[in-house]
């Protein structure tokens, strides 16, 4: 039998292998995903680091985390203060107008969607 010829620490090195190249891949989306969040790179200069990712995985996130590691920290941040700067402006502009929730609420009870009743609370909602 197959399984009869494994034992538990060749088991145990499998995981740990699977387990070192999964962050090793991990790793590497992050730093191929900073490469092309930074704005200030040439277009050239990506591409060579991106065949030296390709060439020589673990030596050039290593030298890219060295090089580079600094600036990953505030283009990472600069992003999702820019997203939740988005996030926030679509809400603002989804809640600002009470005319155009009142008109939802309306075209909702015209639908029959919802009651008088509930439009009357949705009306009152919008209004304060």
């Amino acid at each position: 039998m197959v399984l009869a010829d494994i034992g538990s620490g060749d088991l145990f090195w499998s995981i740990l292998e699977f387990f070192f190249l999964f962050i090793l891949i991990m790793i590497l989306f992050q730093v191929i995903g900073d490469l092309f969040r930074d704005h200030s790179m040439s277009g050239g200069a990506k591409a060579a680091w991106i065949v030296f990712l390709i060439v020589l995985p673990p030596l050039a996130i290593l030298v890219y985390l060295i090089a580079r590691g600094p600036g990953m920290q505030q283009r990472a941040l600069d992003q999702a203060q820019a997203m939740q700067a988005q996030f926030n402006q679509s809400v603002q502009a989804a809640t600002a107008d009470p005319a155009a929730q009142i008109a939802n609420a309306k075209a909702l009870l015209d639908a029959g969607t919802i009651s008088a009743e509930e439009f009357e609370q949705l009306k009152q909602k919008a209004l304060s």
